[in-house]
């Protein structure tokens, strides 16, 4: 199953990633996971939460500009060389990944890493082909709370 993530472009000074995560935060929105890439002159927010259709509402009316991209969860084996059998089923089948970042709750014995696909159907294909597990947001949203 995809996951909606949210993504949205911030100026990189002081006080512009709190904008955002308050306004989220009065509207009663609790965020699942995200990361923040950044340069010199602005950053990138990237965003799971339970609701991303509610979230992305809050966040157009403070007058962000928000992006809506698929991405694919998938439980990997938390000990080292999990990640390399992962990657080397995508590699095997040519996928390429844009980007990945970690979530930081467990499902048992594995880490769950978000991953942004050229070709999300495709991926979810080949690693439910290959027996690692995607998760979908209701079991994100059940680990949070």
């Amino acid at each position: 199953m995809k996951l909606q993530q949210l993504s949205l472009f911030l100026e990189n000074r002081t006080g512009r990633l709190a904008a955002p995560v308050r306004a989220l935060g009065a509207a009663g929105i609790n965020i699942l996971t995200l990361t923040l890439a950044d340069t010199a002159d602005f950053g990138i927010l990237r965003l799971i939460l339970p609701d991303a259709s509610q979230a992305r509402k809050v966040l157009e009316q403070e007058g962000w500009v928000v992006n809506v991209a698929e991405v694919v969860a998938v439980d990997i084996a938390d000990r080292p060389g999990g990640l390399a059998e992962v990657l080397t089923e995508l590699e095997a089948a040519q996928l390429r990944i844009e980007y990945m970042y970690a979530f930081s709750l467990r499902r048992g014995d594995k880490a769950i890493l978000i991953f942004s696909f050229e070709e999300p159907d495709r991926a979810i294909q080949v690693l439910g082909d290959a027996g690692f597990a995607v998760v979908d947001g209701e079991e994100l949203t059940r680990l949070k709370t």
